[in-house]
């Protein structure tokens, strides 16, 4: 379940900000390959069609949604990539790969990516025990059907072998501006490297942190069973969303000044500019996400702001659009988006509280 989903909750604001305010999402994901088949990267067209194949018989009733990835458009995989259900991977036109869905989005399989199967299943807010669960069911259903490679002495078998043993990567998306903003963010990832956990931007492995948004997830997969990497993986995601919120706290009372302006401004901007980069429109977000965290800004809610961190992504913007745009008029479209919605939600408020 990707924010922009959780924005759907029925939560009331407060609520919402008090489940989604610092960790967004939670996802589960499993490396599987099949019995005496290469790998994808070593597989003829022939073995990875029939991969894709059995892969998607199993996967039929549980996951309906199948979409098969060669033909479609590269606007239709960025999509996919941005809502977390495609890898940076399979943007690229590969022949015999998919990715199939159930009806919620919130489970889903790649074909013939690094590995035969990568199944994943996430969750809004934390919810790792619960991410763990759909994940395991789901993979319970395949394996009834498909032949996993496994070795009793190594666990399942991977492309990579960092992924050998479980195959599991557990990880959990959250805000943290405020050890950003107070210059704790380094010693802390040192910190989490030295336990078995890394740090990665928003879309994984090789990205950026933009808008102040983190991907925590383990890194040990061989010599442990998944329920204790789960387990110990949320409890430490607990332990990070408390020193955020004393950051954040910290920030609104030792610079006080600085947080009403970082808000204001992100207000300003938002709700005024004629054009604006992606990595410009999430920045500004994130410190209007802040403000409403901290009190600062009260005439934008914060489900709003989650739904627009996934609106203003070039493919989602194009695809709100119904047409292709080149750069300028991508940052024009997404200008207009936010202030059409921030400006419009402002000024509701604004005669509300008159």
């Amino acid at each position: 379940m990707t924010p922009a989903a959780a924005s759907e909750s029925p939560l009331s604001e407060e609520a919402y900000r008090e489940a989604f305010g610092v960790v967004l999402s939670s996802r589960v994901r499993l490396a599987r390959n099949l019995h005496g088949l290469p790998f994808p990267d070593r597989a003829p067209p022939a073995v990875r069609a029939e991969v894709l194949r059995q892969v998607r018989e199993a996967a039929a009733a549980e996951l309906p949604v199948q979409e098969v990835l060669a033909g479609t458009t590269p606007l239709f995989r960025q999509r996919l990539f941005e809502e977390h259900l495609i890898s940076r991977a399979l943007l690229e036109e590969r022949p015999e790969s998919a990715v199939c869905l159930d009806e919620s989005r919130r489970r889903a399989v790649m074909v013939n990516e690094e590995d035969h199967v990568r199944l994943q299943a996430i969750r809004a807010g934390l919810a790792l025990q619960e991410a763990w669960a759909d994940a395991n069911a789901l993979d319970d259903v395949l394996e009834q059907r498909l032949e996993y490679a496994f070795s009793s002495a190594l666990g399942y078998l991977t492309s990579c072998p960092t992924n050998v043993g479980t195959g599991m990567r557990a990880s959990a998306l959250m805000h943290l501006p405020g050890l950003v903003l107070m210059n704790e963010i380094e010693p802390i990832i040192r910190g989490l490297n030295k336990i078995g956990l890394t740090v990665r931007g928003r879309w994984g492995e090789g990205t950026a942190a933009l808008g102040h948004m983190f991907q925590v997830s383990n890194q040990i997969t061989l010599g442990q069973p998944e329920g204790r990497i789960v387990e110990d993986l949320e409890q430490i995601v607990k332990e990070l969303a408390v020193h955020e919120g004393n950051a954040r706290e910290r920030f609104r009372r030792e610079r006080r000044r600085a947080a009403a302006d970082l808000a204001a401004r992100a207000e300003g901007l938002l709700t005024s500019a004629r054009l604006m980069t992606t990595q410009e429109a999430l920045e500004r977000l994130s410190d209007l996400r802040l403000g409403i965290a901290l009190g600062l800004t009260k005439r934008i809610g914060m489900r709003t702001v989650d739904r627009l961190l996934l609106d203003v992504q070039p493919a989602h913007l194009q695809s709100l659009a119904e047409r292709a745009m080149d750069s300028e008029e991508r940052d024009e479209a997404r200008a207009d988006r936010l202030r059409a919605e921030l400006g419009r939600r402002t000024s509701r408020r604004t005669k509300r509280n008159a």
